[in-house]
């Protein structure tokens, strides 16, 4: 044990002056080996211990909507939660925060440090894979809802991760690109999302970005030191995003720890960089004094009290996930057709893909193993009353490729239980060790595969639910033998094209193959897959399931609309995949893929009484929305999507969203849309004016409205405003608060958010033509009345130009319901 910690009486909690300067003291006493070594990370999740000071690992883990803890294996399920659109759309803080205290109680129940996590760079483009990922097009909803996340994580004593930071808006060349930001718009949108994160929950870490901001890489940038660290006070450790430390440059920035380890860019290089003094020991120094730092904030440092040692109580985490897919669900069209009333329904027609196969999360770094999920099909059913006649009819594929085996339909052979077998064989093929695994989706990053192990083989009785030609295959990258029945279909390579991990993971090069079956009829699968000789970060995905093949689309059609016709209301789910959304590629449209709109149009003009669910994580184009009776955005739901679907059409629950992006009516209509790099720059040409500003300046100009606005939700009652009241005059620098008196005209409890607006038409800077500032909630009975407060920040006054600028002067207040709402407007003197 290190001297300073055996000489300490009691132990210093985390942050106070006196555990600052013995940690201090403790990163000093290390040698100046130890202490690089400390910066680069001991393996793909963790940091390195070092026992002798009482430093044990600090563990990492994704993903910003549930946490999956070290590993890919569904027998160590998490939680998932609904996609971070969905949360933003409930525009609630207090909801973030309790959504963050679930991800924190998960990382605690997997011996998890650290969540990877929120995701909050801007919905600058809605072609951004990750979009579903980010939370918002508008900085101050962004800001807000990240600092509740933070706060609800690190109030279970586990540190949040912000990221990416800064200005990684798209995934096209992800790796290499460089955003070229002005800045004030840098100022104004991209860091103004991150800084209530850091300044009001005061995060523990961020996340250096892949990209480039305006010509240096993000682990090498200056802005990881100012504003980060120099204005904003952050003193916790800036981690890579894996792989991101490019070179030795950054550890002049500061940029404090490099994952994944052992083996990086920092190490002996880093050393070698200190002694001949192109790196300051000064700069090693505050380095490790900030992973000290985190590891006794999160209880991993021996002498130190942690931050949190009494923690809140604890919630039921598929609860919450209920709780936000209702909150966050935004009804955006209803002709008096919701809520149905259950007692009055004898059949529903249930028809989409999505409605059997639900897509509850996006691809990629985000993907967690959930025990189970709801989808809308199954929560229909369940919700519904025994005597209501519920068909299903598929209508239109969704999913393209291969898609897991369900779970139910697996029989491990091996071990007689259901699942499938997995084993791993070394070079010889003698047995090493061997799984029962649940999963047909198998994933290793980092740990699971045994030291000496050349190749895996899987085996498992599959059944067939329904008569006919089946679609079996496997997907990889590298060398596979692929069995069916004992019939050798496939021995040979798989090749991957597009380089990108994500694309790689969930929708990898495959092979397929047809087989006749009967229902119920069982087929051995069998499966060798040989490893690669070697890899720089040990990583391997293996998909064996069934790809849907539709001989005649129309014959789909036809069969859901004979369902419809025959039933007393239809729900159609329609939506995307994560071979559509996901990490690692943009979107290069927002359709609907295959034959979903006319899906929709043929259904509703077989029955008037249609509700469309989108199941989408981000915006999708909609040309049917004017031509059903009800249309519901349910987003990526997480595990408990479709009872919160089901909740809400039978007005259980009230659909209590707004829209945390816009939405448009067509493709071309987007003033904001590029995500593709030209000379490897992402040029962000319309400086201030993303989203909703976008959309404004555009339709001021004669341009193109959107379908949707910004802001937008509807419900199941009604709400009256009354008049706002807020100072006539305010001094720059200085936060105010406008009230608004709310009441509840309708019949039913419900949820209305009050959002304030800025304008100032005559001005001597370019402006917005308006801006959100601030917004609140009010959760009222029938009849109920609330005086609802909500804050303005000074700088909702201020514009960036070398430092923050008050133009002094009038402003009006808009208070309203979204961006595009007919407000109600008060002039504010600004001295």
């Amino acid at each position: 044990m290190n001297p300073t910690l055996s000489a300490a009486v009691t132990a210093p909690s985390a942050g106070t002056q006196d555990a600052e300067a013995e940690i201090r003291d403790l990163a000093q006493s290390l040698t100046l080996e130890q202490q690089v070594r400390l910066l680069t990370g001991a393996d793909v999740w963790s940091t390195h211990a070092i026992p002798e000071i009482g430093l044990s690992r600090v563990v990492m883990s994704d993903g910003p909507a549930g946490v999956r803890g070290e590993d890919f294996d569904e027998r160590h399920d998490s939680v998932s939660l609904p996609s971070s659109s969905a949360l933003s759309a409930t525009w609630s803080v207090e909801t973030a925060r309790r959504y963050g205290q679930v991800l924190g109680q998960e990382a605690r129940r997997k011996g998890v440090h650290a969540v990877l996590g929120p995701t909050i760079n801007l919905h600058r483009s809605p072609l951004g894979g990750r979009h579903f990922e980010c939370m918002s097009e508008d900085p101050r909803l962004t800001a807000t809802m990240a600092a509740g996340y933070v706060a609800g994580v690190q109030s279970m004593g586990v540190g949040a991760t912000p990221k990416h930071y800064l200005a990684n808006e798209a995934e096209t060349e992800r790796f290499t690109a460089d955003s070229v930001v002005d800045e004030r718009p840098l100022r104004e949108l991209y860091l103004a999302a991150f800084e209530d994160a850091i300044t009001g929950a005061r995060a523990w870490l961020v996340m250096s970005s892949y990209n480039s901001i305006n010509g240096t890489t993000a682990s090498e940038n200056k802005l990881l030191e100012t504003p980060l660290s120099t204005e904003w006070g952050f003193d916790g450790v800036v981690v890579s995003d894996w792989t991101g430390v490019r070179s030795i440059d950054a550890a002049n920035a500061h940029q404090d720890l490099e994952m994944p380890g052992p083996v990086g860019h920092w190490g002996p290089k880093l050393l070698a960089a200190v002694n001949e003094g192109r790196v300051s020991r000064e700069a090693i120094l505050e380095k490790v004094t900030r992973i000290l730092r985190l590891a006794a904030r999160v209880g991993s440092l021996e002498g130190f009290e942690p931050a949190v040692t009494h923690l809140p109580t604890e919630l039921n985490g598929a609860a919450v996930a209920r709780e936000v897919a209702v909150r966050g669900a935004v009804l955006v069209r209803n002709k008096g057709l919701l809520p149905l009333d259950a007692k009055a329904l004898g059949s529903v027609a249930v028809i989409g893909h999505n409605a059997d196969e639900a897509r509850t999360q996006g691809g990629g770094s985000a993907t967690v193993m959930p025990k189970y999920t709801v989808s809308p099909l199954e929560g229909l059913r369940k919700a519904l009353p025994e005597g209501v006649k519920v068909t299903y009819a598929r209508g239109a594929k969704v999913a393209e490729g291969i898609q897991a085996f369900p779970r139910t339909s697996l029989h491990n052979p091996v071990s007689n239980v259901p699942g499938i077998r997995v084993t791993f064989l070394a070079e010889d093929g003698t047995e090493i060790s061997g799984e029962d695994r649940l999963a047909s989706h198998l994933i290793w990053f980092g740990i699971g595969i045994p030291d000496g192990a050349a190749s895996i083989r899987m085996e498992a009785d599959w059944t067939a639910e329904t008569a006919g030609v089946h679609h079996l295959g496997v997907g990889t990258v590298g060398r596979i033998r692929f069995v069916l029945d004992g019939t050798e279909v496939f021995n040979s390579e798989l090749e991957d094209d597009t380089e990108v991990l994500g694309a790689a993971l969930f929708d990898p090069p495959k092979t397929v193959h047809a087989i006749d079956t009967t229902a119920g009829q069982s087929i051995r699968i069998e499966a060798e897959y040989q490893l690669p000789k070697e890899q720089v970060i040990p990583f391997t995905a293996i998909l064996l399931g069934e790809e849907t093949v539709v001989a005649e689309p129309q014959a789909e059609i036809d069969a859901a609309v004979e369902a419809a016709r025959a039933s007393d209301v239809a729900v159609v789910v329609v939506g995307t995949n994560a071979a559509i959304e996901s990490e690692g590629f943009d979107r290069k449209d927002l359709d609907l893929p295959g034959y979903q709109n006319q899906l929709v149009k043929a259904v509703a003009a077989a029955n008037p009484r249609t509700v469309v669910v989108v199941n989408s994580g981000s915006p999708v184009l909609m040309p049917w929305l004017d031509t059903v009776d009800a249309v519901l955005l349910g987003w990526f739901g997480g595990q408990e999507f479709g009872s919160a679907v089901a909740d809400i059409l039978l007005g259980v629950e009230e659909p209590g969203g707004r829209l945390p992006t816009t939405w448009p009516s067509a493709l071309d209509d987007v003033p904001v849309l590029n995500t593709t790099p030209t000379d490897g720059k992402v040029v962000y040409s319309e400086g201030i004016h993303i989203g909703y500003r976008a959309w404004l300046k555009q339709q001021a100009e004669g341009g193109a409205a959107p379908a949707l606005p910004f802001g937008f939700g509807l419900g199941y009652t009604t709400f009256e405003f009354g008049k706002a009241h807020a100072p006539q005059a305010v001094t720059a620098g200085k936060d105010l608060v406008v009230h608004v008196p709310v009441k509840n005209t309708g019949t039913r409890t419900g949820r209305e958010v009050v959002q304030v607006y800025v304008e100032r038409t005559e001005s001597a800077v370019e402006r917005p033509v308006r801006w959100l500032a601030g917004y609140a909630g009010a959760h009222l009975a029938p009849a109920g009345t609330e005086s609802v407060e909500i804050r303005i920040p000074a700088k909702a006054f201020a514009h960036y130009d070398g430092g923050w600028q008050f133009e002094q002067g009038t402003f009006r207040l808009l208070v309203g319901r979204h961006a595009a709402d007919d407000f109600q407007s008060l002039n504010i003197e600004l001295r």
